[in-house]
C-alpha cells in the first residue's frame, strides 16, 4: 500500500513543517514529490539543529525523505517558467509560503486551476484565507498562543507552556494530506481538480473543540488542568515514591477499582464522588486525597495494585524509556535511513496496510540535487 499513489506527481513549494509534513505523507504513500527550494539556503529546516547528520538538520531529515529537490528563484523569470513546467506535469501542488507570496509570483490557486483544470492545489496558511489576519505569517508557537491552546497547557502555578512538539503544524499537514487524497478521489469522477485549503488556526480549534464549545455554551473560560483533561476525574498523573503514574479512570467502575486498589473503597461511596461529573467538579479535592495514597507507594507497587483491579494506568516514561521499550521495538517504528551514517533512524509512517510497513526510509535530497541532475549545473 506504500505505493498507492504511484504515478501521482506532487510539486512541493513548502518550507518549515506543515507543508513538508503533508508532502512527506504523500511521498510515503508512493507519490513522486519534487521539492522547490530557495537557491543556496533551501528550506529553513536544513539548518534546524543540533543534531545534524551529513550537514542535514534533524527536522529536515524527518520531513523530507523520498523527495527530490530543485532550486528555483521565484524572482527570476527563467525559474518561474521552470516552475510552470513542473506544475504542468503535476497532479498536485502544495504550498505554505508566506501569505500571497506565491500568488504575487503568478502561481495563485485561481490562476493555476484555471490553466490546469485537473490540478489539485493545496494551500496551507497560519490564520486561514479570510479575515483581518489572513495575510499574517504564523508559526506553531504563535498559533498555540493565539488560539488559546497555550492558556490551557501546563499548571496554574507556572508560566504559559507550549505543547513541545509542532502539533498544529503537523496537524495542518495531516489535514492537507487528507484533503489532497479526497480531491484526487473526486477527480476520478469529475475529471477536475480543486483548491484544498487548511490552516493552523482551524487545526488548533479542531483539537480543542470541546474546550471552545464549552466556553461558547457556558461563558466559563477553560483553565489549565496540568496532566488532566476536561470532564473526567481521576484522569491524570499521580506522584509515587520514585516517579509518576497516570491513572485513567474514565467511568464509575474504574473509579471503584482505583479506590479498592488504594484500600479506600469508602471513597467510592461518598456522594460527592458518586458520578464522573461530581468527581470532576470536586477534582482538586479528589486529586489531593488520592495523592496522599499514591505518594507513599513505589511505582511498581502502585502499578501492581491498579493492575489487580484492571485499572488503566502507566508510569510516565522518558523519551529514552519509550523508544527503547519492547513494544516500540516490536512495532518497528524507527527504521535505518538508507544513504546515511549507521545509527541514523527515522520514524516510519504511523499506519500499516494489511500489515505492510512503510517503505524503507531514504536520505532527504541534497539542496538542488535534481536541478544538477537535470541540467548538469
Amino acid at each position: 500500500m506504500s505505493g498507492a499513489l504511484e504515478g501521482v506527481r506532487v510539486v512541493d513549494v513548502t518550507s518549515n513543517v506543515a507543508g513538508p509534513f503533508a508532502t512527506h505523507i504523500l511521498a510515503a504513500l508512493g507519490a513522486e514529490v519534487v521539492k522547490v527550494e530557495r537557491p543556496h539556503t533551501g528550506d529553513d529546516t536544513r539548518g534546524w539543529g543540533p543534531p545534524f547528520w551529513d550537514e542535514v538538520g534533524l527536522t529536515f531529515l524527518d520531513l523530507n525523505r523520498r523527495k527530490e529537490s530543485v532550486e528555483l528563484d521565484l524572482k527570476d523569470a527563467a525559474d518561474r517558467e521552470r516552475l510552470l513546467d513542473l506544475i504542468a506535469s503535476a497532479d498536485v501542488l502544495v504550498q505554505n509560503l508566506r501569505p500571497q507570496s506565491l500568488a504575487r509570483a503568478g502561481f495563485g490557486p485561481d490562476e493555476m486551476t484555471a490553466r490546469f483544470p485537473r490540478l489539485v492545489y493545496c494551500d496551507i496558511s497560519g490564520f486561514g484565507f479570510t479575515g483581518p489576519l489572513a495575510d499574517s505569517p504564523a508559526f506553531d508557537p504563535l498559533m498555540q498562543a493565539y488560539s488559546g491552546l497555550m492558556s490551557i497547557t501546563g499548571h496554574d502555578d507556572a508560566a504559559p507552556a507550549r505543547i513541545p512538539v509542532s502539533m498544529l503544524d503537523k496537524g495542518a499537514g495531516m489535514w492537507a494530506a487528507i484533503g489532497v487524497l479526497a480531491a484526487l478521489r473526486d477527480r476520478e469522477t469529475t475529471g477536475r481538480g480543486q483548491v484544498v485549503r487548511t490552516s493552523l488556526l482551524e487545526t488548533a480549534f479542531g483539537f480543542q473543540a470541546v474546550q471552545a464549545m464549552s466556553y461558547l455554551a457556558t461563558d466559563v473560560v477553560p483553565t489549565r488542568l496540568g496532566s488532566g483533561t476536561t470532564g473526567i476525574a481521576p484522569y491524570e498523573a499521580f506522584p509515587t515514591l520514585d516517579g509518576h503514574v497516570v491513572i485513567a479512570a474514565a467511568n464509575d467502575r474504574l473509579f471503584r477499582g482505583v479506590c479498592a486498589a488504594l484500600d479506600r473503597s469508602d471513597l467510592a461511596t461518598e456522594p460527592r464522588y458518586a458520578s464522573n461529573a461530581q468527581r470532576f467538579a470536586a477534582r482538586a479535592e479528589l486529586r489531593d486525597a488520592l495523592t496522599e495514597l499514591t505518594k507513599v507507594l513505589s511505582t511498581a507497587d502502585l502499578m501492581e495494585r491498579l493492575g489487580a483491579h484492571s485499572v488503566p494506568a502507566h508510569p510516565v516514561n522518558t523519551i529514552a524509556d519509550a523508544v527503547t521499550s519492547p513494544q516500540v521495538d516490536a512495532m518497528r517504528l524507527f527504521q535505518p535511513v538508507d544513504g546515511m551514517a549507521d545509527g541514523v533512524v527515522a520514524m516510519r509512517l504511523p499506519v500499516t496496510f494489511d500489515g505492510e510497513l512503510d517503505s524503507p526510509a531514504t536520505a532527504p535530497p541534497t539542496l538542488g540535487g535534481t536541478t544538477r541532475k537535470e541540467t548538469g549545473r
